[in-house]
């Protein structure tokens, strides 16, 4: 049984690979067509990939680098949806809009492949944001750029709070501390961005 699902996800592991993959966009499509034409739409839930650890690590940089542009990373956090793309809007739910827990699985799944530095920088994010919101991170905020607003832009009908929204702070310090469990032992591989100067942790 093992060593067929250990079949199975080098299978799905490659065909994934070979049917999502834009080459020519450096990004995977959102989904496959009833013709099975690849949608190519760049949107959050690409980031994810990272975190699954379903993405190839010489395709790691090159998704890295669209998830980090300006047109997907507004500042405070994650867009749903590129700003280049025909459907965005800084105000629509599933449409260009930031959700707190996107960016936090993305900035944990930029940790997975080692891109630390760029893993902290989202997970600080997140924290800058709360800020507008009295720390009380909302289920979804506005995804204008971070240059043309002082704060966070709320969302009209955001949930506050919202689970996964309250988690995506929790993520966000485990990215921050390079927190790993492995052989009931606790490693901490801290990457800390610069208004952070000391961190302590205590066990109690």
């Amino acid at each position: 049984m093992a060593e067929r699902l250990k079949r199975d996800a080098a299978a799905l592991y490659e065909r994934f690979d070979r049917d999502f993959w834009l080459d020519d966009r450096g990004h995977y499509a959102l989904a496959l067509d009833r013709d099975k034409r690849p949608v190519d739409a760049l949107t959050s839930n690409v980031g994810h990939l990272l975190w699954s650890g379903i993405v190839p690590k010489d395709r790691a940089r090159a998704l890295r680098d669209r998830l980090m542009a300006p047109d997907m990373f507004s500042g405070w956090g994650i867009r749903t949806m590129s700003s280049r793309d025909a459907g965005y809007n800084p105000i629509e739910y599933h449409d260009g809009t930031v959700w707190p827990h996107d960016t936090a699985i993305i900035a944990e799944g930029l940790r997975r492949y080692g891109f630390r530095e760029d893993a902290g920088r989202l997970a600080w994010a997140l924290f800058e944001a709360a800020e507008a919101f009295e720390y009380r991170l909302p289920e979804v905020f506005a995804g204008f750029d971070r240059d043309a607003t002082t704060v966070a832009v709320e969302y009209p009908t955001a949930s506050q709070p919202q689970a996964w929204a309250a988690a995506a702070p929790l993520m966000a310090i485990r990215t921050l501390l390079g927190l790993d469990a492995e052989d009931g032992k606790v490693r901490s591989d801290p990457v800390l961005p610069n208004p952070i100067d000391h961190l302590e942790l205590r066990r109690e």
